[in-house]
């Protein structure tokens, strides 16, 4: 078990890695090379046919009716509800803007799981998201001095509901999503969103120029595809199999960090007290959600 836990640990450390540079990269897409609701339609499809290639060399597994019909609904919240706003409101906000909202996930997570799961708000567990949520937020606003940015109120309430979509996903799906293997899941959710988001963004596009996208569009697509999109939703149900909801939404305070490690490297940015502070933070906001109580905890020492 605590193999799995590790791996689960690593899962969900790469998957906000890969989300901390996609915030960025998104942002230099759209809107002014293609639409949010292309892009999203770019994420959507490209992820169903890279699931399903991939499950044709895998083990299969048969999906009973009324499961394909939860693994529809869980599309919603995991995916349509979910990416499309946030492409969309990370179109209209600034990054920096974007970065601080999705501070909100661990707590957001912490109380949908006290109230849905009967998971206890601990004082160790509470200290832990604050203290995460603390060091994100020191990192982005030192970076950011000069104010937020060109950000919007729509533009940040549109990603605020996308938050709370993602929240809920990870919250009140896990059953059913950690029922299958990550490729069977993700095959029929992804599948599912295509086919909603079809009439959302099919005009969009259509209207795309996708003849004088340049060849560094088309990458900066792929990664978003691939790496932001595929790979993360792979590594995501690995992660929910072991590891609760607020533990998970915790590792979402690394995406920032992230952001600050890129800005050093290639030299737009300085390594300071700050990164380092802000860093040694949300780790330790991680270890003390990793090791506070869960519910059958709980229960065992009242028994």
């Amino acid at each position: 078990m605590k193999n799995k836990k590790t791996a689960g640990h690593i899962a969900i450390l790469i998957t906000n890695i890969i989300f901390g540079l996609n915030t960025v990269i998104s942002r230099t897409i759209t809107p002014d090379i293609v639409s949010p609701f292309t892009l999203s339609f770019c994420r959507m499809t490209g992820a169903m046919i890279l699931f399903w290639t991939v499950s044709l060399f895998t083990k299969k597994e048969k999906v009973s009716l009324k499961d394909i019909g939860l693994l529809a609904l869980t599309s919603l919240f995991a995916l349509v509800f979910n990416q499309i706003p946030f492409i969309m409101g990370l179109s209209k906000t600034s990054p920096v803007d974007a970065s601080i909202i999705l501070t909100i996930l661990p707590i957001v997570s912490m109380l949908l799981a006290a109230l849905f799961l009967k998971e206890p708000i601990t004082v160790k567990k509470t200290a832990g998201v604050m203290i995460g949520a603390g060091g994100a937020l020191l990192l982005i606003l030192s970076q950011h001095k000069g104010g937020l940015g060109s950000g919007s109120t729509l533009g940040n309430l549109i990603i605020i509901g996308s938050v709370l979509s993602y929240s809920i996903y990870l919250t009140l799906f896990k059953p059913i999503v950690t029922k299958y293997s990550p490729v069977t899941a993700m095959k029929w959710m992804f599948l599912f969103a295509t086919i909603i988001s079809l009439p959302i963004c099919y005009g969009d596009v259509a209207a795309t120029d996708w003849a004088s996208l340049t060849l560094s569009a088309y990458l900066r697509i792929g990664y978003v595809v691939i790496f932001a999109t595929f790979i993360t939703y792979f590594l995501i149900p690995v992660s929910q199999k072991v590891l609760r909801p607020t533990t998970i939404s915790m590792y979402n305070y690394l995406q920032p960090i992230v952001g600050a490690i890129i800005a050093v490297a290639l030299h737009l940015d300085s390594f300071g007290w700050e990164k380092l502070l802000s860093g040694g933070l949300v780790f330790l906001g991680v270890y003390l959600v990793t090791r506070s109580k869960s519910r059958e905890q709980v229960e065992r020492d009242e028994s």
